[in-house]
C-alpha cells in the first residue's frame, strides 16, 4: 500500500466516502505502471489562466476609462472567443469524461496502444459503489471490453470510517487483472 496513515471518511457523507475511494483507486492504478494523462485538464487550466490575465489587464490597465477605451474594446472583443472555447471544452468534458476519475497512458513497455479510463459511481442514498475500467480509446484495436465492480462500501470501511485499504486494493487489483486478461472484443 502506498500510504502509511489510515484514510478516514465521514460515513454519513457519501461525497467523503467516494472521494477516499476514488483517491485510493488512482493510487492502485498508478502503482500498476499506468501514468495519469492530464492533457485535457492542462488545456482547461491554460484557457482559464488566459481569461483571468485578460480580465486583470482590463481591470488594472494604467490609463483610466476614457483613455483606455480601445484597449477595453479589444479585451471585450476577445471574450466571445474564450466563451466559445470554454463551451467547447465543457462539451468535450461532458461527452468524454462523464464519471471518469482517471485517464491514463498505456503502461510503459506494453503492447497496447491505449490507456485506461477509470470511472466510479456512488449514487446518493446508496451504499453501492461501482467502479468501471475501460479503454481510453474504445475504437482501438487493442481496446478491451469494460469491466465493472459493484460492491457495498460497508465491505471496505470499519464502523469508525477507516478505509481497510488492503481489502479495497485487492478488489481494485483484481478488477485491473480482469480487464488486462479479458479477450479482445470482436469487431
Amino acid at each position: 500500500m502506498a500510504s502509511k496513515s489510515a484514510k478516514k471518511a465521514n460515513l454519513l457523507d457519501h461525497h467523503s466516502i467516494k472521494h477516499i475511494l476514488d483517491e485510493s483507486v488512482s493510487e492502485v492504478v498508478t502503482s500498476r505502471g499506468y501514468v495519469e494523462d492530464v492533457r485535457l485538464s492542462n488545456v482547461r487550466l491554460l484557457v482559464g489562466t488566459i481569461i483571468i490575465v485578460i480580465a486583470l489587464f482590463a481591470q488594472f490597465y494604467k490609463k483610466k476609462f476614457p483613455e483606455n477605451r480601445d484597449f477595453l474594446i479589444a479585451c471585450i472583443g476577445l471574450y466571445p472567443f474564450f466563451f466559445f472555447f470554454n463551451g467547447l471544452l465543457q462539451l468535450i468534458i461532458y461527452t468524454k469524461e462523464k464519471d471518469a476519475i482517471l485517464f491514463t497512458y498505456p503502461p510503459a513497455g506494453s503492447f497496447t496502444s491505449t490507456g485506461l479510463v477509470v470511472s466510479s459511481k456512488l449514487p446518493r442514498f446508496s451504499d453501492m459503489y461501482t467502479l468501471t475500467i475501460a479503454s481510453a480509446d474504445p475504437k482501438s484495436v487493442s481496446a478491451q471490453e469494460p469491466v465493472h465492480l459493484t460492491k457495498s462500501v460497508t465491505q471496505w470501511f470499519t464502523k469508525d470510517g477507516v478505509l481497510v485499504e488492503g481489502l479495497f486494493w485487492k478488489d481494485v487489483e483484481a478488477l485491473i487483472d480482469q480487464y488486462t486478461k479479458e479477450p479482445k472484443k470482436s469487431k
